[in-house]
């Protein structure tokens, strides 16, 4: 049986939790074996002068932006939710599978009948 995510998005959620205080931004593929997969994961201190400085960066400062990859926000997180643009993605219109699910199996009773 396959896991309902893949396994960047669990390796960004374990580094996420041991750092508690610092932000993931993204991760990459570094390696693999027959049994591992390995991954290099960004993390950024938000309390550090050098990123709340920097305009293109000072976003991941704001509170909104904890633990970003355990609502599966970052790249890979966004991916394995099935969230796109275009003609493959039209599964998650409405946000996720199950709002585009529960808006396409809905009995809808208009008021005029």
């Amino acid at each position: 049986m396959k896991p309902y995510r893949n396994l960047q998005s669990i390796a960004e959620e374990r580094v996420g939790r041991r750092m508690g205080s610092l932000r993931v931004l993204n991760s990459y593929w570094v390696a693999q074996d027959s049994s591992y997969k390995y991954y290099e994961v960004i993390l950024i201190d938000p309390s550090h002068n050098a990123i709340r400085r920097d305009p293109k960066i000072n976003w991941i400062v704001k509170a909104v932006h904890k633990h970003r990859e355990l609502r599966g926000l970052t790249s890979s997180g966004r991916s394995s939710r099935g969230l796109g643009k275009g003609y493959r993605y039209s599964q998650t219109i409405g946000g996720s599978r199950r709002a585009a699910w529960r808006r396409r199996n809905r009995l809808h009773l208009h008021k005029k009948r």
